[in-house]
C-alpha cells in the first residue's frame, strides 16, 4: 500500500460511526427521510386549515364539502379521493412510485389525527394562527416529499396525465383546482378568505423549499 493510499483513506472514525451510511450520504435512505415526515407535515398543514373554519385549498374543499354530506372524516375522504385517483393511473398510464402510495396512506390518517388532537371551537386569532402558518408548512412538507423524487401525490399525477396528452400543464393545473373547488362549495366546503391567502401564497413557499431538498440537485 503506497504512502499516498493511506493519507488519503477515510479516517477509522468515519467508518466506526457508520459515515458512508448516515441519512446524508445515501441518496436511498435521504429519499425515504424526506418522504415520510414531508407526508406527515403536509396531513398537519391540511389539518390546520380545516381547523381554522376561513377557507382553505380547492382539494380540501372538496373533502370538507364531501364529509359534509356523508358523516366520513375529512381524512378518509382525502385517503378515499387519493386511492381512486390512484386506481386511474391504470388507464391513464401513469408510473406510480413510492411517494405516490404512501401520499394516499399517510396523509388521511394524519389530518384525523391532528383535527382530534386541535379540537372545535379554537378561538378566532388561534385560527387565524393556524391559517397563517398553514401554507409554510405546506410548502416546506411539499419540497420535502417532492424533492425525494419517490413520485407525485395522485392529484399531481392527474395534472401531468392531463399535460402529457397535451393540456398545457397551467391550464390542466386550473381545471382541475377549480373543478374540485366548485364541487367542494357546492357540498357544503369552507370557501374563504383562507382560500385566496392560500392561492396567492402556497406557490412562493413551495418554490422557496422545494430547490434546496431536491436530493439529486444535492448530489450534483
Amino acid at each position: 500500500m503506497s504512502a499516498g493510499t493511506i493519507i488519503n483513506a477515510d479516517p477509522p472514525w468515519r467508518s466506526v460511526l457508520g459515515y458512508r451510511f448516515l441519512v446524508l450520504g445515501d441518496p436511498r435512505i435521504r429519499r425515504v427521510a424526506q418522504l415520510v415526515p414531508g407526508l406527515f407535515l403536509f396531513g398537519c398543514a391540511i389539518a390546520l386549515t380545516v381547523a381554522a373554519e376561513l377557507g382553505t385549498n380547492p382539494w380540501t374543499v372538496f373533502a370538507q364539502g364531501v364529509s359534509e354530506r356523508t358523516g366520513i372524516s375529512v381524512g378518509t375522504v382525502v385517503a378515499l379521493t387519493g386511492a381512486v385517483i390512484l386506481i386511474g393511473f391504470g388507464p391513464l398510464r401513469e408510473p406510480l412510485g413510492l411517494g405516490t402510495v404512501l401520499n394516499v396512506i399517510v396523509i388521511g390518517p394524519v389530518i384525523d389525527v391532528v383535527l382530534a388532537v386541535i379540537g372545535e371551537d379554537n378561538s378566532l386569532p388561534t385560527r387565524i394562527v393556524f391559517l397563517t402558518v398553514a401554507p409554510v408548512l405546506l410548502g416546506l412538507a411539499s419540497g420535502l416529499y417532492l424533492g425525494a423524487g419517490l413520485g407525485p401525490g395522485p392529484r399531481d399525477g392527474l395534472m401531468t396525465a392531463l399535460a402529457r396528452r397535451g393540456v398545457p400543464i397551467a391550464r390542466a393545473r386550473t381545471m382541475i383546482e377549480l373543478t374540485a373547488l366548485s364541487v367542494g362549495w357546492i357540498l357544503g366546503g369552507v370557501v374563504g378568505i383562507g382560500t385566496l391567502y392560500f392561492a396567492l401564497t402556497i406557490g412562493f413557499w413551495v418554490r422557496t423549499f422545494l430547490p434546496p431538498l431536491r436530493v439529486d440537485k444535492q448530489r450534483a
